[in-house]
């Protein structure tokens, strides 16, 4: 037990509550751009739900992009690029939604500082989320290694980015904290 300075009762230290980010869409939110889910129901999935631990973000709606919407490419590098500006994030329509998925990245990244996340746990392959690969750019269904504008800024930012097919290694971070 830890006394709490000028407390007349003890108190036990209970050390902050290591938050994880999470794609709303794992969690079951229909949020994608075809109105769908990814739900992940896996058992740390579960588990950190009930510990309180999930913050869940939709980068993409976070942007300002409705449900459903147009599917979206990262044209002319992946997320790292499209936040340098030296890439465009272009839906199947031809709209250029560079900004929302901008603007979605940044408010992940508030997110994540502001509820004290120490990883993020993303949707593999999306154009925001992706932490290892993305679509090429050319709606042809060919996965090239890179980042997502999201998982790209909060990289940077020094959270750790995991997918949901990466959990195990994902908890094995979160106990490495302590």
């Amino acid at each position: 037990m830890t006394m709490v300075a000028g407390s007349s009762s003890d108190h036990t230290f209970r050390p902050p509550l290591r938050r994880i980010l999470v794609s709303a869409c794992l969690m079951g939110e229909n949020v994608r751009y075809d109105g769908g889910n990814l739900f992940t129901d896996h058992s740390l999935i579960r588990q950190w739900r009930r510990e309180g631990r999930l913050v869940s973000v939709c980068p993409e709606m976070a942007g300002g992009l409705p449900v459903p919407r147009p599917a979206a490419e990262t044209h002319g590098g992946d997320g790292r690029a499209v936040l340098a500006g030296q890439a465009r994030v272009i839906a199947r329509d031809g709209d250029d939604v560079t900004s929302a998925f901008v603007a979605g990245a940044d408010t992940a990244l508030e997110t994540a500082r502001d509820r004290r996340c120490v990883m993020a746990i993303m949707a593999a392959r999306s154009p925001s989320c992706g932490n290892r690969e993305i679509y090429d750019g050319r709606f042809s269904g060919r996965l090239v290694a890179g980042q997502g504008t999201a998982a790209a800024r909060l990289a940077a930012a020094g959270i750790p980015v995991f997918n949901q097919h990466e959990l195990e290694e994902a908890a094995a971070y979160l106990h490495s904290l302590g």
